[in-house]
């Protein structure tokens, strides 16, 4: 994960940039600085932008405030080159820290099911600037309950959010087999690699990832055969087989333990699963 040097070990919970720099500091990586399989994200932006989503598309002119889950994938694509505005990155443990107790996935504006991009007047935009502004002087001050505070200003963020109406205005019709086809790949290699040991597949069937995309499960499966050539249980099922390869190959977990963490409730399942596509057992496999 890319940050800058220098900051304090908390980071790893919470930290906010500005959009300008962060463009300059990373423009010749691929990614923006943050790991999105584990951060929550909530920018402020300005300029021309699309979001892609499984099933819509959401143009933003001008100014607007997006909100995005580490459980929903999306694509984000600069239109313009007159890109500004701020992004801060949370994790869930973070915001549950705070005297609410709130946990983001329990909260409207981050769940699977909506796709909230908030188009923002230029009153509004110089609240959310504002806002912001403060969230990433206070980041590099020295106040002993810093984090404390800009877990207010971070509730401060989602309530005005949640308080603002979806500018489904902005979405658009244009599904695409590709995109949804990239999506859920991304979604399924987000599954992997496994490393902890008491690390288990969150998404394991079609109707798994379907709900995750918030498509249904027969326009996923047709969208990935026309992109791919497969269905998604065939596109699942090849990389679980290829990650338990791995595990059986380049680690010393017990069959026990892969299957687990491969999302069987059986070992015999498992066994049996291996055994019907490479025609040898788990074991056979290890040597």
């Amino acid at each position: 994960m890319l940050l800058p040097e220098g900051i304090s070990n908390e980071i790893g919970h919470f930290n906010v940039f500005d959009v300008a720099k962060a463009l300059a500091q990373y423009k010749n990586k691929p990614t923006m600085p943050y790991n999105r399989r584990q951060y929550y994200k909530i920018s402020f932006i300005k300029g021309r932008n699309r979001a892609e989503y499984a099933d819509k598309q959401i143009e933003i002119e001008k100014y607007a405030l997006l909100f995005a889950s580490p459980r929903v994938p999306y694509n984000w694509l600069p239109l313009d080159e007159n890109q500004g505005g701020f992004f801060c990155i949370f994790t869930e443990e973070f915001l549950v820290k705070s005297k609410s107790g709130i946990v983001p996935d329990e909260l409207p504006i981050f769940s699977p099911g909506s796709y909230p991009v908030f188009e923002l007047n230029d009153a509004q935009a110089a609240e959310i600037e504002q806002l912001y502004k403060k969230m990433y002087t206070e980041l590099e001050g020295t106040y002993a309950y810093k984090y404390d505070l800009l877990r207010n200003y971070l509730l401060e963020l989602i309530h005005y959010g949640q308080k603002l109406q979806p500018s489904t205005e902005l979405y658009t019709s244009n599904t695409s087999s590709a995109r949804i086809s990239s999506l859920f790949i991304e979604l399924l290699e987000r599954q992997f690699p496994i490393t902890a040991n008491n690390h288990k597949i969150a998404l394991r069937t079609a109707a798994d990832y379907a709900g995750r995309l918030s498509v249904h499960v027969n326009h996923l499966n047709k969208a990935l055969k026309e992109h791919t050539g497969s269905t998604t249980t065939e596109l699942i099922r090849r990389r679980i087989l290829q990650e338990a390869k791995i595990l059986l190959k380049q680690t010393t977990r017990s069959v026990s333990e892969i299957a687990y963490a491969l999302g069987f409730e059986e070992v015999a399942h498992f066994s049996n699963f291996f055994k019907k596509e490479t025609a040898q057992s788990p074991l056979a496999f290890r040597g």
